[in-house]
């Protein structure tokens, strides 16, 4: 036995209904911050990482150069430099800049191309699901 069924506004509209024709909705009420959110989240998780992987670099990695330091350093806080500053339009190319002076670190130790390896693939992510909300 089945009660009255209460429709909702719109469910008899197909998916193609969206507030304007060709645009997207993914169901988030600002998906342009949500956006800027995982890339920012994905640059200071990146920065935190930096910094807390000098000292169990220098332990388990053998030496680590005082330059190999000064560019753990001088990454993270382009990280998070760059993590205030998404709203910009250029922040996402600089993100990605960022991703491959990471790699290029790796010359200076390898434990840090390992590290730019990882954070490559989070950056990829992000602009993958940036593509897929913001179309």
């Amino acid at each position: 036995m089945t009660g009255p069924v209460e429709e909702r506004p719109g469910a008899a509209d197909g998916p193609d209904s969206g507030p304007a024709s060709g645009e997207r909705r993914s169901g988030l009420r600002n998906p342009e911050k949500a956006v800027r959110g995982l890339g920012a989240g994905a640059l200071a998780l990146e920065a935190l990482v930096l910094l807390l992987a000098i000292q169990p670099i220098r332990v388990v990695g053998g030496d680590l150069s005082g330059a190999a330091i000064a560019a753990i350093v001088g990454l993270a806080v382009a990280c998070v430099v760059l993590a205030g500053r998404m709203g910009r339009a250029w922040a996402w190319n600089a993100g990605t800049v960022l991703q491959g002076l990471l790699l290029l670190s790796g010359l200076l130790h390898w434990s840090l191309f390992g590290l730019g390896i990882i954070f490559a693939l989070v950056w990829a992510y992000a602009l993958h699901v940036r593509r897929v909300i913001l179309g």
